[in-house]
């Protein structure tokens, strides 16, 4: 199982990012997805998640209404469209999958919200 983030960035406070996670070694279509992130000295939480067909979609309080989570079972690819960013979503994001009973996650990509 491989999960491979992309698309963070610096950002300005308002402004918008699209994270990517690209996924292999397993049957994706057949799987739910998730987003977590950790900011410094936090513990990594769940942001959104999103079942095998796309067909529901869950999000943490913080950003219901500000982000998107969304699938492309042709593509094995997960998406994570942020935008009204703030200052507090700044973390590490990290895609999530869990295989045969085993957490894996990719590498994170930076996500900084300032001014």
């Amino acid at each position: 199982v491989q999960l491979v983030e992309s698309g963070g960035g610096l950002v300005q406070p308002g402004g918008s990012l699209r994270l990517s996670c690209a996924a292999s070694g397993f049957t994706f279509s057949s799987y739910s997805m998730s987003w977590y992130r950790q900011a410094p000295g936090k513990s990594r939480d769940l942001v959104a998640d999103i079942t095998s067909a796309g067909g529901s979609t869950n999000y943490a309080r913080s950003v219901k209404g500000r982000f998107t989570i969304s699938r492309d079972n042709a593509k094995n690819l997960v998406y994570l469209q942020m935008n009204s960013l703030k200052p507090e979503d700044t973390a590490v994001y990290y895609c999530h999958v869990v295989w045969r009973n085993v957490n894996y996650w990719g590498q994170g990509t930076q996500v900084t919200v300032s001014s």
